[in-house]
């Protein structure tokens, strides 16, 4: 099935689901099932499940953004590095509107890479980043195969930008900002963050750990709860690990499996104080199949999704009171 009409598919089931008010109904999307560990980087698998062979075990948060999916999407699909430029304008005008969690992290510097070395952030099929508790940072640019290497190893040679001390892969056509860990010591080592993984996506956020009341809602707020939204908080389980796959018209949350509380943690934007932006505005129709731990929501502004999700703003992820 190709990429749109996998997304297609999705977003029929989550009408089909959603199209009665009253409780949260099971939600059925198409999310491909993962394989137990990621030993090794697999160019052919969707980029959040193909990054974890490259990220750190020391990481807790993974942003992940699809250029070639946008690109499809917004109807840009054979745009790379030598398109004219009125044509890529065109197209960097209208990323800031979606769900895309970067907005390029060569883009500074595009201009000079394109000049000099004939490479441009246009050639970059997706990039992730990460970071840890501890303040450890790191990155990854997948470029497209017919992207010339030698001009990439030169860029980075040079210092130019965000690619000064990266390492250069030339057979799988990958720039890391450090040497990637050994398999042992990578998030694709990790079943329970495999699972998360690999549904198609504009976007994919995933992160280690519950968020605390006071980032997902704001300072003090948790005092001021009424007795009904405070005993649905204390009624939470514990949230190990969390994705969210932010698409065009839809958002996948992957909580885990055997999720008792799912229907509980979609109804938590109804009872909680509100975000800003407003979640329910942002994410609307939530349905939840607490077996396989799936969120579904209908995706009403990408942007502030995108925003939400970097600032930590999203109910269904707030830690047990």
């Amino acid at each position: 099935m190709s990429r749109v009409g996998s997304l297609g598919a999705a977003l029929v089931g989550v009408l089909l689901l959603t199209g009665c008010s009253g409780d949260p109904k099971v939600v059925h999307q198409v999310v491909p099932t993962p394989e137990a560990v990621v030993t090794e980087y697999d160019a052919s698998k969707e980029p959040s499940a193909a990054v974890l062979a490259l990220v750190p075990s020391a990481a807790t948060t993974l942003e992940v953004t699809d250029f070639d999916q946008l690109r499809l999407v917004l109807g840009f699909s054979t745009l790379d590095g030598a398109t004219p430029g009125p044509e890529r304008d065109q197209f960097w005008q209208k990323v800031p509107q979606t769900a895309a969690l970067s907005d390029g992290m060569l883009r500074p510097v595009d201009q000079r890479l394109r000049n000099q070395y004939g490479i441009s952030q246009d050639d970059v099929a997706w990039e992730a980043s990460w970071s840890g508790d501890s303040g450890g940072k790191g990155w990854v640019l997948a470029f497209h195969d017919k992207v010339p290497m030698p001009a990439v190893h030169r860029a980075v040679e040079a210092g130019v930008g965000p690619l000064a001390g990266a390492v250069v892969d030339d057979g799988r056509h990958l720039v890391t900002s450090a040497a990637p860990p050994a398999a042992a010591d990578a998030w694709g080592a990790d079943p329970a963050l495999v699972a998360l993984t690999g549904t198609e996506a504009v976007s994919t956020y995933v992160r280690r750990g519950c968020t605390p009341f006071d980032t997902v809602f704001g300072a003090g707020m948790e005092k001021q709860l009424a007795a009904a939204p405070a005993a649905a908080l204390h009624g939470l389980d514990e949230l190990d690990a969390w994705s969210v796959a932010l698409g065009t018209e839809l958002v996948t949350v992957q909580l885990g499996e055997k999720r008792s509380d799912a229907f509980e943690r979609v109804r938590l934007a109804e009872v909680m104080p509100p975000t800003d932006p407003d979640f329910a505005l942002v994410m609307s129709r939530g349905v939840a199949d607490p077996a396989s731990g799936r969120l579904g929501y209908v995706l009403d502004d990408p942007a502030a999704a995108a925003r939400l999700t970097r600032e930590g703003h999203l109910p269904f992820t707030v830690c047990p009171g």
